[in-house]
């Protein structure tokens, strides 16, 4: 049973609109809506404030397909600094790069449980706090987790969930949890995440096992039920899930819920739904590196991408549970399209039952890491 403590602290971090509205308390002022920036000839904001950028290149590793192509191509421009950015599918894949060290990145994306690991290691810089004027943008619901306590090493970029789509229009059974996505209605139907702990844990979870669970016996049955899922899916993909369900190879996703609202969005027969085992939860992150060879344009880099009016964009390509809460005014203001579909949405805004059930994953130590990466390569 989740205790009071977690129940807290899902509410705090998943449903930031719901918190500004009606579980936050009575004295909390909204903010005033945000003005824009002056805007370049080529329609690009302008850096405010503008940080002192020495360096030329900025090495970016992030999720596949999860930042705005203009705001790469805007901070380049205002800043003359080349990105030079490189991608993940998976949070084993940004691990194993990271732990080899000399990676020569600068700023990095990993989620929540890799936060705590990775500092652990030292290979995070913590952050000089004089350099991210623009922290005063974020809801505090989303800050001082208990992964990195005063974000002394991250800074949120979205929260959300990862659970089932399904196209309501060709699927006669609709899903309700982990465990129905073994039913034989669904072979070969089937996009999933190509993510070791997300499948395994969700696996543990329709078995009604603890979302956390490192039991040898336990990840062995997992094992075999893992294997037989994979009848019913045709494809693994992290990279663009979306994909395969909006062209039609597939009627059912297991994704992260950043994808999903992109589906539905493209295509509203798909509808999302939060499993009754409950649905698992993260939050993914910046941070800097200890060794970063262009620490100036890294921080310059998460404050341009943190304005107001530049983070409104990834609430429009990515709506996750949005930790900005200025771009949250400023599209109210100024994209009243963005903003209504991120308030209608139930990916987005997150219901409070889901939150309550919701299973957020801890580190693994290096050694559970391997067993679970052997496990799913068996698998697959």
């Amino acid at each position: 049973m989740k205790t009071a403590r977690l129940f807290s602290t899902l509410c705090l971090i998943l449903i930031p609109i719901l918190i500004l509205t009606a579980c936050g308390s009575p004295s909390a002022q909204p903010l005033a809506a945000q003005p824009e920036s002056p805007i370049a000839e080529s329609g690009c904001a302008q850096p405010s404030p503008k940080m002192e950028v020495i360096s030329k290149e900025l090495n970016m590793f992030t999720w596949s397909e999860y930042i705005p192509d203009e705001i790469i191509s805007c901070f380049e421009e205002v800043y003359g600094v080349t990105v030079n950015h490189d991608t993940f599918s998976s949070q084993s894949e940004l691990l194993a790069k990271l732990e080899r060290g000399a990676s020569g990145y600068d700023v990095v994306q990993p989620s929540d449980d890799i936060v705590q690991l990775m500092v652990e290691k030292d290979l995070f810089a913590e952050f000089n706090k004089s350099q991210l004027p623009v922290m005063s943008n974020f809801n505090p619901a989303f800050l001082n987790p208990a992964f990195d306590p005063d974000n002394k090493y991250s800074l949120p970029y979205q929260g959300g969930s990862t659970g089932i789509v399904y196209n309501s229009e060709t699927i006669k059974t609709p899903p309700t949890s982990y465990a129905d996505l073994w039913n034989a209605e669904y072979a070969g139907r089937i996009i999933a995440v190509d993510d070791s702990r997300t499948m395994i844990t969700l696996t543990l979870l329709s078995l009604g096992y603890d979302a956390n669970s490192t039991d040898p016996a336990q990840l062995s049955e997992a094992k075999t039920k893992l294997k037989e899922l994979t009848a019913n899916i045709r494809i693994f993909d992290s990279d663009s899930p979306k994909t395969a369900l909006i062209g039609g190879e597939a009627d059912l996703g297991v994704i992260w819920s950043t994808e999903a609202f992109t589906t539905v969005v493209e295509k509203p027969a798909f509808q999302y739904v939060y499993p009754k085992e409950g649905v698992i939860v993260w939050q993914d992150n910046y941070s800097i590196m200890k060794d970063a060879p262009h620490a100036d344009a890294a921080y310059a880099w998460l404050n341009y991408l943190n304005q107001a009016d530049v983070f409104w964009m990834v609430m429009r390509d990515h709506s996750g549970s949005n930790p900005n809460a200025a771009a949250v005014e400023y599209a109210k203001a100024n994209q009243p399209d963005v903003y209504a579909a991120y308030m209608k949405s139930n990916i987005s805004n997150v219901p409070g039952e889901a939150v309550q059930n919701g299973h957020w994953l801890k580190a693994l130590t290096p050694e559970n890491a391997s067993i679970f990466d052997q496990l799913w390569t068996e698998v697959k």
